[in-house]
């Protein structure tokens, strides 16, 4: 017989994981209230700490980084179909 994994939303794990950077209670204690293992929440509270520069980051820096990424891919796109109309030039 095979258990069913939990699978939690983002809500949830984003409250756990709040809970466990706040400190008031032990991971023990949070883990035995919301019936996840103690080194699951430690994870979320990790990916929560990783994650909350990019919120604060100004749009300004994010829609510069945007425009960078597309001019590179507008770029390789002329680039393929250069290659394609010369493919095709020497196929005929």
């Amino acid at each position: 017989m095979s258990i069913k994994r939990k699978r939690h939303s983002g809500a949830f794990k984003a409250k756990v994981a709040l809970e466990a950077a706040k400190g008031d209670k032990t991971l023990a204690q949070l883990a035995s209230e919301y019936q996840v293992a103690p080194a699951q929440i430690s994870t979320w509270k990790r990916k929560m700490k990783q994650g909350l520069p990019q919120i604060f980051e100004s749009k300004a820096s994010q829609s510069i980084d945007h425009e960078k990424h597309s001019a590179s891919l507008y770029e390789e796109i002329g680039r393929l179909k250069m290659e394609l109309d010369w493919l095709k030039k020497k196929i005929t």
